[in-house]
């Protein structure tokens, strides 16, 4: 099998979906085992992280730089970019706040179910180590203001941010350093435009020879997954992320259809430009990670302008956090119906908007921490969030994977709306 036939076999959505369920099977049957399979997976994953920061640094200020050297169009540009930004996070809150209105997960549930979320509570707070967290999440809450998000995008030393992986103040810096990159003659900055280059290639082909084993890291991932939590929590959370899953369905089919209808190419062919980004998603749940899949896909697949997408792909994936605003919606309402409270019409335009603040308070965060900023949301309603988080917490690697692959995707749509329409083929 030659290297094309093994990447296109690795990022097919059947091989991806199959190896996920390989891995589950493994991971039921025999869980001390599978547990040891997770170190195969947090290799994998660290091997993507490594080549985030230099991919985003360099793609930003070398497409900025070659936006100015092309001339115009910059402030046409960022009215694009603000006006997607606010129809793309109304739109995903929107549909979130309807299926879950609309199913209702949280309302009518079993005594079962109600005795299993019990048990789940119960037998974690008696950990000390989870208490900790519940407290901090209360912390993490309370200091999340909006001057605190605004504040704290400015990076007081670039290289501790870049030491610390922290994706959003470098990504400030990228933008600001790319601005003042431009205007300098480019008689002196082509040096810095070749070695931005290299840097860019080279990270970008290095994620395309990690996705070979994809199929492998998947099994491997899943096995440990379940061989750690078994099914337990699913059964108990079943009905949230079914609702979840619903919302994200309904999002990644609009997000297609507006790739499809902006690229000028069949729906087949487009599809097949989304396997790759997809199936990264789903094997990393690292939206960073997706980054030079999502670019490779638009600007080869589809043919959309690079200087453009080497921009924007940056910019949408660290700020249009679609995945985390509808999964803050999706949770609060769950919250408040579990809890028998009712909602008026300003309790979800509250909730709406506290989702998509929350949303953009998200970038540069995973795991724990992201699931802890739906207590931004409740606390507007004064709903006790503190004893739900467990329950969030049990389900979230399942929930994690559709928070990306809806960021993701979406974000493509969002950068084949801001970018030009490329030539009917």
């Amino acid at each position: 099998m030659n290297a094309s036939k093994l990447y296109a076999f690795a990022v097919n959505p059947w091989a991806v979906i199959g190896s996920l369920a390989l891995g589950g099977a493994f991971g039921l049957l025999l869980p001390i085992e599978a547990q040891k399979l997770g170190l195969v997976g947090d290799i994998y994953v660290n091997l993507l992280k490594m080549t985030t920061l230099p991919f985003m640094i360099s793609a930003v200020i070398f497409s900025l730089q070659r936006l100015f050297r092309e001339g115009g169009g910059t402030s046409k540009l960022l009215v694009r970019v603000l006006t997607v930004f606010v129809c793309a996070s109304a739109l995903v809150a929107v549909v979130g706040a309807i299926v879950l209105l609309v199913m209702r997960p949280g309302a009518n549930l079993s005594r079962v179910t109600m005795q299993a979320f019990g048990m789940m509570v119960g037998n974690d707070t008696s950990s000390n180590e989870t208490i900790m967290n519940l407290y901090g999440g209360d912390l993490t809450e309370k200091s999340m203001s909006f001057i605190d998000v605004l504040s704290s995008l400015v990076p007081t030393n670039i290289f501790a941010a870049l030491a610390n992986g922290d994706a959003l103040k470098a990504l400030v810096f990228a933008l600001l350093f790319g601005l003042a990159v431009g205007r300098v003659p480019e008689r002196i900055s082509v040096g810095l435009s070749q070695s931005l280059e290299t840097i860019y290639h080279a990270c970008q082909k290095l994620m395309h020879w990690l996705s070979y084993p994809l199929p492998l890291i998947l099994f491997c991932m899943s096995a440990a997954q379940l061989g750690k939590s078994g099914v337990g929590p699913l059964h108990a959370m079943l009905q949230f992320v079914i609702a979840f899953f619903i919302a994200c369905v309904v999002l990644l089919v609009f997000a297609a259809a507006v790739i499809w209808k902006r690229s000028n190419h069949s729906l087949g062919v487009t599809l097949d430009a989304l396997r790759a980004p997809f199936a990264l998603a789903l094997a990393t749940r690292n939206s960073a990670a997706c980054m030079p899949s999502m670019i490779e896909s638009l600007v080869d697949g589809l043919g959309f302008a690079r200087s453009r997408v080497e921009l924007l792909v940056p910019l949408t994936v660290s700020l249009l956090r679609v995945g985390p605003m509808v999964y803050y919606v999706c949770a609060t309402l769950f919250i408040a119906q579990l809890y028998g409270h009712d909602l008026s019409a300003v309790d979800i335009a509250t909730v709406l908007f506290a989702s998509v603040l929350a949303g953009f308070a998200s970038a540069g965060m995973t795991g724990l921490v992201t699931v802890s900023l739906i207590g931004m949301t409740c606390v507007y309603l004064r709903l006790p969030f503190e004893a739900a988080f467990i329950l969030f917490l049990a389900v979230d690697p399942l929930c994690d994977m559709l928070r990306t692959v809806v960021l993701v995707i979406g974000n493509t749509a969002a950068v084949s709306i801001i970018c030009p329409r490329p030539l009917k083929i």
